[in-house]
């Protein structure tokens, strides 16, 4: 009888370690709290319209990375599935002139040359650095001691990209944002890296996103979060896999130090199983055990870990946008107030030229406001404020979103405003954070899978590798049934060419 693993959470990694897991022989069910599979691969109607809250763009969407053929494993990706790489990635509106980065640096390269001669040392050193990262991947390694169908050679290819990486990230650990900003004589420029960057990561993550869309990759898979989410559900279960919606794990199993099943909130009923994968976030889940699991990589994960967080305001308006870029940046006429977070520029994802997103000559608008806001909405929760509080900052981006973009004014139809509390709600996060905030100087790590004294239980998701997103969750399930194949003596079954 083949054994029985029992995932906790049906997010991408929860759904990809199913996926590996059923390929290698196991029986397997996910437990999902929610409605609907995916975690933070998320989006959702609101009177005729789609807002994405969770993928921009995806690494691995291209063919010739290592990701890709993970992501074509778990039926995420196909030949059927169109991926958009629109230029530019992003637009900044300078004072009626638009300043961008296109996914090609030479395009880039030419562009900024053109709006600033002056600048030409310091632009020219902007596009070196993100054609030092253009080769660097993440690798895909095999766990030692596993057994697998394939061996993967050594990744020496990226070795030399990877050292790269390190230097540029050493180089620049010491260098502030400011600092580097204001190389460049052009207003605009600074404008456009000022909005794109943070006082606490500095400059260094901006090479490593255009490193990566620079190379073909990057992409944006058609229709965006629910069906890359649902086409792993339909590998899921094509396989034999059981998905159990709305079903909330209470508690994990453990006899003799070793995973028994887990115990189903509001039922009395309990589930077998001979292993436990949790990919729910590792941050908030010591009620899955009688006694809060102790490792010293628990101890440090939760010392280091500063969640990502973000106030999403999602606008459908009733008016054609399609001559406006996807990637929109603006100023702020005055500064944008949220608790004590403060903004000068918005920037918008502009989904008008998308049918799958906006009516016929209409376009759904997303903002994303960053900063820990937890607490603040929390507060207003408590207090009977969380709606109109909701409305305020609404109608402030709307006001300067009318400035931004005259079309918009007085044809806002749907107003939808998604807060940290909104990913706490539906998708278990950690103080509603869906990432981790990779702070200069952090390391870039990935967290063991397993507790040494707790045999049978594995651990995955996108705290396992800051700063998270989608290739970790892939690569942290992968990671755990690995470990399960190890300990049980089954073989992997390695992901075809």
């Amino acid at each position: 009888m083949k054994q029985h693993v029992i995932i906790i959470g049906g997010g991408i990694a929860g759904l990809c370690a199913g996926v590996y897991a059923l390929r290698c022989g196991f029986r397997a069910t996910i437990l999902e709290s929610h409605s609907i599979a995916g975690g933070n691969c998320t989006s959702w109607k609101r009177g005729g319209y789609l807002f994405e809250g969770g993928m921009h763009w995806l690494t691995g969407s291209h063919p010739g990375e290592p990701l890709h053929k993970l992501w074509r494993t778990v039926g995420a990706l196909d030949d059927s599935v169109t991926i958009h790489t629109g230029e530019p990635f992003i637009e900044y509106d300078h004072k009626g002139t638009p300043v961008r980065i296109y996914r090609d640096t030479d395009k880039t390269e030419q562009h900024l040359l053109a709006l600033s001669p002056v600048d030409e040392e310091a632009i020219k050193d902007l596009c070196s650095n993100m054609r030092k990262l253009r080769k660097l991947a993440m690798p895909v390694n095999d766990l030692r001691g596993v057994k697998v169908t394939k061996k993967r050679p050594p990744p020496f290819k990226l070795l030399l990209p990877a050292i790269s990486a390190f230097i540029l990230m050493r180089k620049f650990s010491n260098v502030s944002r400011n600092d580097y900003i204001n190389r460049f004589r052009h207003e605009g420029i600074r404008e456009l890296l000022r909005s794109s960057t943070s006082e606490e990561t500095g400059v260094a993550p901006i090479f490593f996103t255009m490193g990566i869309l620079s190379r073909g990759d990057g992409g944006f898979p058609e229709g965006g979060s629910l069906p890359f989410a649902g086409r792993i559900v339909k590998q899921f279960k094509s396989l034999g896999g059981e998905l159990l919606l709305n079903t909330r794990a209470k508690r994990v199993i453990i006899e003799n130090g070793a995973a028994k099943g887990v115990a189903i909130e509001n039922s009395e009923a309990a589930l077998d199983a001979d292993a436990v994968i949790i990919t729910a976030d590792t941050m908030q889940m010591d009620h899955l055990f009688e006694s809060p699991p102790q490792a010293s990589w628990l101890d440090e994960m939760r010392k280091n870990t500063q969640g990502t967080m973000v106030t999403f305001i999602c606008l459908g308006v009733n008016a054609d946008l399609r001559k406006y870029q996807s990637g929109l940046v603006f100023q702020c006429a005055e500064p944008i107030k949220l608790a004590d977070q403060s903004y000068d520029f918005l920037s918008i994802n502009n989904y008008a030229n998308n049918p799958v997103y906006s009516p016929a000559g209409k376009a759904a608008l997303t903002i994303q406001l960053g900063g820990d806001t937890y607490d603040y909405w929390k507060k207003a929760k408590a207090e009977g404020r969380y709606a109109e509080e909701k409305q305020d900052i609404a109608d402030k981006v709307i006001a300067e979103l009318a400035r931004m973009i005259p079309e918009s004014a007085g044809n806002i139809e749907v107003i939808d405003v998604a807060t940290p509390l909104t990913y706490e709600r539906y998708c278990g996060n950690w103080r509603g954070s869906w990432m981790t905030e990779m702070t200069s100087g952090m390391k870039l790590k990935s967290y063991p899978a397993v507790i040494k004294h707790l045999k049978g239980v594995y651990f995955a998701g996108h705290r396992m590798m800051p700063p998270g997103g989608y290739p970790p969750a892939i690569m942290s399930g992968r990671a755990a049934v690995q470990h399960l194949c190890k300990d049980t003596g089954a073989v992997f079954v390695s992901e075809s060419d």
